[in-house]
């Protein structure tokens, strides 16, 4: 399913494409909106128990993660983990990669920032405290105070515990299943403060917006580039060995169910048609 994945996204359309990372960062925004309100809402429960309220903030952040997976929109973070797989396997090609990973990098960040500025700056539903000083001081212990090696860190962490729940939210079967299979990993990064470059995309430049002491030169030559590459690695940590485990036979098309076919008397017919399309 991963594998056919990857095959669909390489044929799909580029405004198409764009528009659904539009989307896919719009909703893991509203995830990290909620999460704001969970944690910064609190401070007399943050000074007494940090734990516990990081525990509640990322409960409630799957819900954005849930809604792209549900409604098929383009997260960077996954395509990290299913594109590769698709290279290994040969059923698209390597420049498939970098072509899917621009689209939707740029627009992931375009829903991010559109949802930043209209829908929570402008909007003024966090413009007081407490959530105003939460937010300033969130995006200086996110970007600032960790080295980058820390952050790119962070970032494994956090693509492998994402790679994971899209990939038991593609095994489940129906809504319910699906839903409660990314919830519980993606509650796992966000409670531990790992670091997810498109969910960043959107807390960071909102605390630069409300004046938080921090550069957008700042933000993405430290933050923006360590956790993507963190998010990197960490896709691939799951994708490679994945794909070694349980793709070892795998030929496109259905191509080996028609091998064996072929091999007990039946008719074979040739994938090279289908490798022309790819």
């Amino acid at each position: 399913m991963m594998v056919e994945a990857a095959v669909a996204k390489h044929r799909q359309r580029p405004e198409i494409l764009l528009l659904k990372a539009f989307n896919a960062g719009i909703f893991l925004s509203f995830g990290g909106l909620l999460s704001i309100i969970m944690a910064g809402g609190s401070p007399s429960l943050t000074a007494s128990n940090p734990g516990i309220v990081k525990i509640l903030a990322g409960f409630v952040f799957p819900v954005g993660l849930v809604m792209i997976v549900l409604q098929g929109q383009e997260l960077l973070t996954s395509n990290m983990m299913i594109f590769p797989m698709g290279i290994m396997k040969r059923v698209i090609p390597w420049w498939s990669l970098p072509y899917n990973w621009i689209i939707v990098f740029f627009g992931n960040l375009a829903g991010s920032l559109f949802f930043a500025a209209l829908l929570t700056k402008f909007s003024g539903v966090v413009s007081a405290d407490p959530y105003l000083s939460y937010i300033k001081a969130a995006a200086i212990k996110k970007a600032v105070d960790p080295t980058w090696a820390q952050i790119y860190l962070r970032g494994i962490g956090c693509n492998w515990l994402v790679c994971i729940a899209v990939w038991q939210g593609m095994t489940a079967k129906e809504v319910i299943s699906k839903i409660v299979a990314i919830w519980f990993p993606i509650w796992v990064f966000v409670a531990c403060s790992f670091d997810h470059v498109i969910a960043n995309m959107f807390s960071l430049p909102l605390g630069i917006m409300l004046g938080a002491e921090l550069t957008t030169a700042e933000y993405i030559r430290k933050s923006l580039f360590a956790s993507l590459f963190g998010n990197i690695t960490g896709a691939l940590i799951v994708g490679i060995p994945y794909t070694y485990f349980w793709l070892q036979d795998y030929m496109p098309g259905g191509a080996l169910a028609r091998a064996e076919a072929g091999a007990s008397g039946g008719s074979v017919r040739s994938d090279s048609a289908e490798v022309k399309e790819l």
